[in-house]
């Protein structure tokens, strides 16, 4: 099964949790501006990341995921995250990314998971790139169970 870590990053933090997932998936990590349609022959797992910005995924994310079309990931299993403030209101763009992806006809393995920055540009959190890993691991698990 081919996997793919899709992402956007400003300031480095989303494109590291991405290729640390990537690395456990033995996937490659495209740059969300750089993904295409030749990146989704043969996918059976994808997962994609974003920053929080205005509450909701970047703007090249939004418009990446807006030019899914309604069953182009039937039977591609898949999974969210987002790179947040540690606040109390932050927004979600990992849900949002999710949903997406599920109405585009993938198949959700993963609850989406929000990995923590200080301030606007990070550093990530210690603790946060391990953190990473383990949820990789999960994901790759849950991926050859079906």
């Amino acid at each position: 099964m081919e996997s793919l870590v899709i992402y956007d990053s400003n300031h480095g933090n989303t494109r590291k949790i991405a290729e640390t997932v990537a690395e456990i998936l033995g996937a490659p990590a495209v740059s969300v501006s750089d993904a295409g349609p030749e990146h989704f022959s043969g996918l059976g797992l994808v997962v994609v990341g974003s920053p929080i910005l205005g509450w909701k995924p970047s703007e090249r994310t939004q418009a990446f995921l807006a030019a899914l079309k309604k069953e182009q990931l039937k039977g591609v299993k898949a999974a969210a995250f987002d790179t947040r403030v540690k606040l109390f209101i932050h927004g979600d763009a990992a849900g949002k990314i999710a949903k997406v992806l599920a109405d585009a006809g993938a198949e959700m393995i993963s609850e989406p998971q929000p990995f923590y920055v200080k301030g606007k540009e990070g550093p990530l959190f210690e603790g946060e790139l391990e953190k990473a890993r383990d949820w990789a691991v999960e994901i790759k698990r849950a991926s050859s169970r079906f």
